[in-house]
């Protein structure tokens, strides 16, 4: 067993346990507006990810990156595209879509193959194309039956799709990138939560404790989790990390259907069905090729 393989598992599986409960967080904080609650994430965040880095690499963490005009571009992009899914998730968490957003981190997965191959190049084998014809089978079917594609879902698996894509190309570590792409949209996010304080329609500090511990607490369990991915995913295969992301978007449509009773028809679950069988053509095509990897 890897050295490190352990730790780097439970620490990943932590990460997802996380993002999996993410639903009953951000109803907790239902009172409060999605965008005000997004606002509050990134501030939170950008506190103590830049308070964390300060203590670890000094005052200057940050120059490094500064210093790389390409680099920046592309985490302001980034930025933007993350602060978007967040945006949306939270806002149709609290809005009685907790079903649809684990659609669109159970496509995730296969948003990014189609990205691999039309951005970067990348090829696909008959399984790995079969699994995405699957997959495309059951969010049409989806699409046809209700009337409308799955717009949140669709919006969540490529907002985060492209993020991906961006961190992919932008080759820097987990947490100073996210201090600057918390950085990068702090003053927005300030001057809106001042605006709204002055407007008396700020949620922080009018509606109790528990709501100002959540908001300030939004940081933690935004930063948490991604480091703790950060860490696992350098010391396990990532064909097994590419298997574990599966317990998020389970446990979010547990807790839609199980604990908030949103409704899960016969018509989503045989579209949920194709998205299941597509991600499990998946895996087991990317379990198959390591074996044979560490064969050879």
């Amino acid at each position: 067993m890897p050295s490190g393989f352990q730790s780097g598992f439970w620490a990943t599986v932590g990460a997802f346990l996380i993002w999996g409960v993410f639903p009953v967080y951000w109803k907790a904080l239902a009172q409060v507006p999605a965008l005000q609650i997004m606002s509050h994430r990134l501030v939170w965040c950008f506190l103590l990810v830049a308070g964390y880095l300060t203590l670890r690499r000094g005052a200057s963490w940050w120059r490094p990156l500064l210093a790389q005009p390409r680099l920046l571009r592309l985490l302001a992009t980034s930025a933007v595209l993350i602060a978007l899914n967040w945006w949306l998730y939270i806002w149709a968490v609290n809005n009685g879509h907790i079903v649809e957003t684990s659609l669109g981190y159970f496509i995730n997965p296969l948003v990014n193959v189609l990205l691999g191959v039309v951005v970067l190049k990348e090829r696909l084998n008959r399984w790995q194309w079969l699994a995405v014809a699957v997959a495309a089978s059951g969010v049409a079917w989806l699409a046809v039956q209700s009337g409308a594609p799955p717009w949140i879902a669709l919006a969540l698996a490529f907002s985060f799709g492209f993020y991906g894509l961006i961190r992919k190309v932008a080759v820097v570590e987990s947490a100073p990138a996210l201090g600057i792409e918390s950085s990068i949209l702090f003053v927005p996010a300030v001057t809106y939560l001042l605006w709204t304080e002055s407007a008396g329609v700020a949620g922080f500090t009018h509606t109790g404790a528990a709501v100002d511990a959540l908001l300030i607490g939004s940081g933690l369990v935004t930063a948490l989790p991604l480091i703790l991915f950060a860490y696992g995913a350098q010391r396990i295969p990532y064909s097994l990390v590419g298997i574990l992301q599966y317990i998020a978007p389970s446990l979010q449509l547990a807790c839609g259907v199980f604990l908030y009773a949103e409704p899960f028809t016969a018509v989503q679950a045989q579209g949920f069905a194709c998205i299941w069988l597509a991600l499990g053509i998946y895996a087991t095509d990317g379990l198959v090729r390591l074996h044979r990897a560490r064969a050879a």
